[in-house]
């Protein structure tokens, strides 16, 4: 951290900070008509949204960041903050693209509409598909 500090300087941290807020902002807006946005005001480095609106098909927090995987994505921070229920936090960095940020959120408003049953069955694509994360914390298998 030290390093990438005095690596950034000054104004090149200011950069960075401004940017991760703008990308955050842009997701925010871009999503919220899909998503539910439990707080609508402007954000700092990160977006919360909540699966309220995908409640009635019996879609989860855990579905939807599940199902990001089948689009090449790697799944935000879910169910924290804890004052939101079924949090999913969107971290955008300061490097990411516009591309890359608009690919994530076509990639969310996909799944907002998709077949429930196809969204709570994912990931598909992976060689391994969802795991019993229960059984997974209970009883590790920490060796073949």
């Amino acid at each position: 951290a030290f390093s990438y500090i005095m690596t950034m300087g000054e104004e090149g941290l200011k950069r960075a900070s401004r940017l991760a807020v703008l990308n955050a902002n842009y997701i925010k807006e871009s999503l919220k008509d899909v998503m539910h946005l439990p707080y609508d005001r402007r954000c700092m480095h990160e977006c919360v949204f909540s699966d309220k609106n995908q409640e009635g098909d019996k879609i989860t927090t855990l579905d939807m960041a599940k199902r990001l995987m089948d689009y090449g994505f790697h799944p935000p921070t879910i169910y924290f903050p804890l004052v939101v229920h079924g949090a999913m936090m969107i971290e955008p960095t300061e490097t990411e693209s516009k591309e890359d940020i608009d690919r994530f959120i076509a990639a969310l408003r996909a799944i907002a509409v998709e077949d429930p049953g196809v969204v709570r069955s994912a990931p598909r694509l992976p060689k391994l598909g969802r795991l019993d994360e229960t059984m997974a914390a209970r009883k590790p298998r920490l060796a073949e």
